[in-house]
């Protein structure tokens, strides 16, 4: 293990040229802004940069910089500088400057270049934002490799899943999704119209054939009121499931309660709870169990069933 006291003049002084960029003409904040927008379509923004990404650090004050009125503030403390006086103060005193989220992956990279980062799935977003500023500055940008994620079942719940009929790979659907396909699988009533909806868009087939030999504008008023009863009848179909949702109050009831248990404030069971019962239930052979089951580099969610 390597502990590597960051803030020192010499492995601040290389970070030189970007906090510059970023205090004076703002480049990163314009690079981040610009990748966030083309990201945000698929990926949930995970820190959002400011038009200034640094602190001023002095004994225990470490407070960020704001540009007022052509100077620039540190918060909460009353110290400004000029432009002039700035620039001179990064030059001599660079471990003064710390960088905030959107600079400190590069600036980690810069001092202490690696292969690969290895986290989960929102450190792998967070580092996605990052990697055309990378480019701008010519640092190397690690492979990202997602780490290995787990839900370990207890034998108690994996009985009541079983008794439910639920999957493991059901327990990762939305509640309300879980409990539809429980319903359409064990009800004994027709939930689907669809038969029916084949029947109606045959009858204004039938109607629209009928009417268009007299008028072809008829077939437009046809169309409208396919559209309308066919909307009616969908909505019918969404009624009927939702009635018989309330017949299986029960087995919604314990999909909630399975799912509640697997995954604590619809969060990923890791990011609630701790392996420390586990470990006091099976000593090293827990350890033991999660590595025999580590996939690597394989993109998979492990699934552990107590037995």
């Amino acid at each position: 293990m390597i502990v590597l006291i960051a803030d020192d003049n010499r492995l601040k002084a290389r970070m030189k040229p970007v906090f510059r960029d970023d205090l004076f003409r703002h480049i990163p904040f314009q690079i981040t802004e610009e990748t966030i927008k083309k990201l945000s379509a698929n990926y949930t923004v995970q820190a959002n940069p400011r038009e200034i990404n640094l602190f001023y650090m002095k004994e225990d004050l470490r407070e960020r910089f704001e540009l007022k009125d052509g100077l620039y503030h540190v918060n909460n403390c009353g110290i400004s500088f000029s432009p002039e006086a700035l620039e001179a103060e990064l030059d001599q005193y660079p471990e003064r400057f710390s960088p905030n989220v959107i600079l400190r992956g590069m600036f980690q990279e810069t001092i202490l270049p690696d292969i690969a980062f290895v986290g989960g799935g929102g450190e792998a977003a967070y580092w996605l934002e990052l990697k055309p500023l990378f480019d701008h500055y010519n640092v190397p940008f690690p492979v990202l490799i997602l780490r290995n994620s787990f839900l370990l079942i207890r034998e108690s719940l994996s009985t009541k899943m079983e008794k439910a009929g639920l999957s493991p790979e059901m327990i990762f659907l939305k509640e309300e999704i879980i409990l539809s396909q429980t319903v359409k699988n064990h009800s004994g009533n027709q939930l689907s119209l669809e038969h029916e909806i084949r029947q109606l868009q045959a009858y204004y087939d039938s109607l629209k054939q009928i009417s268009s030999a007299v008028d072809i504008s008829l077939a437009l008023h046809v169309e409208s009121l396919r559209s309308k009863a066919l909307k009616g009848v969908h909505e019918l179909e969404k009624k009927v499931l939702r009635a018989e949702k309330r017949n299986f109050a029960e087995a919604g009831d314990k999909i909630h309660e399975i799912r509640e248990a697997l995954f604590p404030f619809n969060s990923l069971q890791e990011r609630v709870e701790n392996f420390i019962p586990w470990y006091a239930a099976y000593g090293k052979a827990f350890f033991d169990l999660i590595y025999k089951n580590s996939c690597t580099l394989e993109q998979e969610f492990v699934v552990i069933r107590e037995s």
